[in-house]
C-alpha cells in the first residue's frame, strides 16, 4: 500500500470495524482512556505504515473512517491513559491490542515477556512498567467482508421435542469412517454426509458444539506442548477458531469464517439445530500476572470486575484469573454484539452460557433479573434461539440451579448424581424418591415462575469428567497425561469399575458394565425435560479415564469409532425413537392429577401404589411409573426401574400391558395380563404399552 489518506471522524456506531461507503470505518470503546491510536500494517502484519488518533470520545467510544481502503486491511489498536494499577488502570501504549470486536484475527500467538504489560521479574510486580514494544508478536485484526445476513432456514426445533448432542467439532470426525482425510476434524468434517448420517440414524435434534470461538492456549499448557483443546479460554469473541477448519483454509480468516457458515447451512438442511457453548465470563488475560492483550490495555477498569478496596486485583469468580464485568452497560453490549453476530451472520441457532452466574452478577451476588439478562431476554435478533446456562461458577455463592429467568434451560447436575447414584450404588445412597424426582424434571427446582419441565437439561455425562463407558470402568480418575501429576479434574466422581479398574477380560463384569450403561442411558433418553447425550457415550467411547481431557487433542479425546459398541448406538436410536412417538415422555408441562391434565402414577414391585413408607423403605429400590393422557380412563404407559444384581417379580396393574422396550435385552416381548407378575431382569429399565 503506497499511500494511505488521512483519518476522518467517521461513525460512533457499530464498534469494532466496518467495510462501507469505499473505506472503512473504526469504532472502539474505553471510557477511560486519554486517547486511542489506529495502527495499520501491511498484509502480514509485520510492518507498521501508519498509526492514527481516533476522533472521540463520543459516549465513551473513539472513532475514525478510513477512505480508500476496504476487507483485508490489518490493524491493531494502542490505548493511551494512566498507568495506575492501584485505580484500575492499565494502559500501557507501548502494546499492540487486539480490536475485541475483530471479525478475523491474523498471527500466531506464542506467549512471551513483551505481551505483558508490567516488566516480568520486576521488584514491583503487576505495578511496574514495560515499555517494550510487542506489534510484531502481537495477533491483529483484519478487516472482514461486509456483513453477509445467514438464509432463515432454521429446523427451529419446540423445547419440548429437543434432543441435545454435546460434541467437539474435531473429535467427532476426526476418525470417523466415511469422511474423507482432508475433512476429519474439522467444521465441512462435522457437517460430511457421514456425520449427518450418524446424528440422524440417532434421533438428536440439536448439537451442542463445545466452544468455537477463537481461543489461545494458557501459557502452563504452552509450556508442556499441549493446547487447549476444549476452547475455553476465548480471545476472539466474534471469530471461529481457524484449528477446526480445513488445512487450506486455516490462514485465511475469510474462508475460516465460510467454512464455519457452510458447515452451519449443511446442518440446518439436514433439520439439525447448532447450539455454541460460550465463555463470557473470563479472558486469556488473567490476573493481575496476565498479559495484556485486549480488554485489559482498553479500559481494564470497565471490562473486569476488581476487587473492592485493592482495584490492582482481580475478583476471580471463574477460577481463571479474572472475570469479565458483565454489568457494565457497554460490556452487556459487548456480549450482545457477539451473540447477534453469531446469529445473524453465522447462523447458529442458541447458546450455552459457560459460568453463566457470572453474566447475572451485581455487587450483590446473583440475580436472575441482572440488567444484562433482561437486555438478552428481549432483544427481537436473539428472541427465538435457544439459551442454556451452566448455572454454577466458582465464587462462594456460585450454585444457582433453578433461578435462572423466563425461557433459559439449565444444565441440572442433581440428574446426574441422583441417576449415576440409584444405577451404580456409588457414594450417599439414592432412594426411589430423589431418583422419581429428578426423573420427572425435577419440580423442586424448577416448578415455579412459569418454568417449564423442558427447563431441566438432564444429562450423565458431558466434556467435563468421565465418559459413560467410564465411569462404569473406573473408581478413580486417571488424568496423568494432562501434566498435572492427577490434581486435576474432580475428585470424587460418582463411578464404579465392578470389580476390576479399567479394561478387563473378565466377561461377567463387561456383562454388568454393559447392562448399567444401558440403564443409565434409557432413564436419561426417556425421562422428563430437556435430554443431552455427549458425544461418544452411544459407542461406549473411553477416554481411559481421564475425566478432565481439555488439554488432550490426540485419540485420548477422539472418538474411536474402530471400537464403537453397535448395539449401545441401536439402544440409542430406539430410545429416541419411542420417545418421539410417545408425547407422554416428553411432555411440555408438568404433570398433575386435576381434571384434563396428564398424570402419573407409582407403584411398587407388589402392584400397589406406592405410600410414604415405600418412599422411605432405604432397603427397596425397584418400582414402576403409569403415564396417563389427559382425559384417559386408562395409563397409556408403564416404565419400571430395577437396580438391582437380581431379576425381580413386578406384579402389574391396570393392564394389559405388552412390553416395547428392555433396556438389558433380555426379555422377549410377551403381553401381561392384569395381575400378572412380570419378571423384571437385572439393572434393568423396561417400557410397555397399555393394550
Amino acid at each position: 500500500m503506497a499511500h494511505l489518506p488521512d483519518l476522518q471522524p467517521g461513525w460512533h456506531e457499530p464498534l469494532g470495524s466496518l467495510a462501507r461507503d469505499g473505506g472503512v470505518n473504526f469504532a472502539v470503546f474505553s471510557e477511560n482512556a486519554t486517547r486511542i491510536e489506529l495502527c495499520v500494517f501491511d498484509a502480514e502484519g509485520q510492518r507498521e505504515l501508519r498509526r492514527y488518533v481516533l476522533d472521540g470520545p463520543h459516549d465513551g467510544v473513539w472513532h475514525g473512517f478510513l477512505p480508500g481502503v476496504g476487507p483485508g486491511l490489518v490493524y491493531g489498536l494502542r490505548a493511551h491513559g494512566p498507568y495506575a494499577p492501584e485505580q484500575g488502570h492499565r494502559f500501557n501504549p507501548h502494546k499492540l491490542l487486539l480490536d475485541p470486536q475483530a471479525r478475523e484475527i491474523v498471527g500466531h500467538f506464542g506467549w512471551r515477556a513483551e505481551h505483558h504489560g508490567y516488566e516480568l521479574g520486576h521488584p514491583d510486580g503487576p505495578r511496574s512498567f514495560d515499555t517494550r514494544d510487542n506489534a510484531t508478536q502481537a495477533l491483529k485484526a483484519r478487516v472482514a467482508p461486509p456483513p453477509v445476513p445467514c438464509a432463515l432456514r432454521r429446523p427451529r426445533v419446540a423445547a419440548a421435542d429437543a434432543v441435545l448432542y454435546e460434541v467437539h467439532v474435531k473429535g467427532f470426525s476426526k476418525l470417523l469412517p466415511g469422511v474423507p482425510d482432508e475433512l476429519r476434524g474439522t467444521y465441512a468434517g462435522l457437517a460430511h454426509p457421514a456425520s449427518i448420517a450418524h446424528f440422524k440414524r440417532l434421533g438428536v435434534t440439536t448439537l451442542s458444539l463445545l466452544p468455537v470461538q477463537y481461543c489461545i492456549a494458557e501459557p502452563h499448557l504452552a509450556e508442556r506442548g499441549l493446547n487447549n483443546y476444549w476452547g475455553y479460554n476465548t480471545l476472539g469473541f466474534f471469530c471461529p477458531d481457524p484449528r477446526w477448519a480445513q488445512a487450506a483454509h486455516r490462514h485465511d480468516p475469510t474462508a475460516v469464517t465460510a467454512e464455519f457458515r457452510q458447515m452451519v447451512a449443511a446442518l440446518h438442511e439436514a433439520g439439525l439445530e447448532v447450539v455454541l457453548d460460550v465463555v463470557y465470563n473470563h479472558t486469556p488475560e488473567g490476573n493481575e500476572f496476565g498479559p495484556t492483550l485486549s480488554l485489559r490495555g482498553l479500559d481494564n477498569k470497565s471490562y473486569y470486575r476488581l476487587v473492592g478496596g485493592d482495584w490492582s486485583r482481580y475478583e476471580n469468580l471463574t477460577g481463571c484469573g479474572n472475570t469479565l464485568h458483565a454489568s457494565h452497560p457497554r460490556v452487556t453490549q459487548f456480549v450482545l454484539d457477539s451473540l447477534r453476530y453469531w446469529v445473524a451472520e453465522m447462523g447458529v441457532d442458541g447458546f450455552r452460557f459457560d459460568l453463566a452466574p457470572v453474566l447475572g452478577r451485581s455487587s450483590h451476588g446473583f440475580d436472575p433479573n441482572a440488567a444484562f439478562f433482561t437486555a438478552l431476554r428481549q432483544d427481537p435478533v436473539l428472541a427465538g434461539v435457544h439459551l442454556i446456562a451452566e448455572p454454577w461458577d466458582a465464587a462462594y455463592d456460585g450454585y444457582q440451579v433453578g433461578r435462572f429467568p423466563g425461557r433459559f434451560l439449565e444444565w441440572n447436575d442433581k440428574f446426574r448424581d441422583a441417576v449415576r447414584g440409584y444405577w451404580l450404588k456409588a457414594g450417599p445412597g439414592v432412594g426411589r424418591g430423589e431418583f422419581a424426582r429428578r426423573f420427572m424434571a425435577s419440580s423442586d427446582v424448577f416448578h415455579h415462575g412459569q418454568r417449564q419441565p423442558t427447563a431441566s437439561v438432564n444429562f450423565i455425562a458431558v466434556h467435563d469428567g468421565f465418559t459413560l463407558a467410564d465411569l462404569t470402568s473406573f473408581s478413580a480418575k486417571h488424568n496423568h497425561a494432562n501434566g498435572e501429576d492427577n490434581r486435576d479434574g474432580r475428585d470424587g466422581e460418582l463411578c464404579a469399575n465392578f470389580g476390576v479398574e479399567g479394561p478387563t477380560d473378565d466377561a461377567a463384569i463387561n456383562a454388568t458394565r454393559d447392562r448399567v450403561r444401558r440403564a443409565l442411558l434409557a432413564t436419561l433418553l426417556l425421562a422428563q425435560g430437556t435430554p443431552m447425550l455427549c458425544a461418544g457415550d452411544e459407542i461406549a467411547n473411553s477416554q481411559g479415564g481421564n475425566n478432565n481431557a481439555y488439554c488432550q487433542d490426540n485419540p485420548t479425546t477422539w472418538l474411536n469409532w474402530d471400537h464403537a459398541d453397535g448395539w449401545l448406538t441401536e439402544l440409542v436410536s430406539q430410545l429416541l425413537a419411542l420417545r418421539a412417538q410417545e408425547p407422554l415422555l416428553r411432555h411440555p408441562r408438568w404433570f398433575a392429577n386435576g381434571p384434563g391434565e396428564a398424570s402419573i402414577a407409582w407403584y411398587a414391585p407388589s402392584g400397589h401404589e406406592m405410600t410414604p413408607n415405600d418412599w422411605h423403605d432405604a432397603g427397596q429400590r425397584a418400582f414402576g411409573a403409569q403415564l396417563r393422557e389427559a382425559g384417559a380412563s386408562t395409563p397409556r404407559l408403564m416404565i419400571v426401574f430395577n437396580p438391582d444384581p437380581t431379576p425381580l417379580p413386578f406384579l402389574l396393574c391396570n393392564g394389559p400391558w405388552q412390553l416395547i422396550l428392555d433396556s438389558s435385552g433380555d426379555s422377549a416381548a410377551p403381553l401381561v395380563l392384569p395381575g400378572q407378575p412380570l419378571n423384571v431382569p437385572a439393572r434393568s429399565l423396561l417400557v410397555l404399552r397399555h393394550q
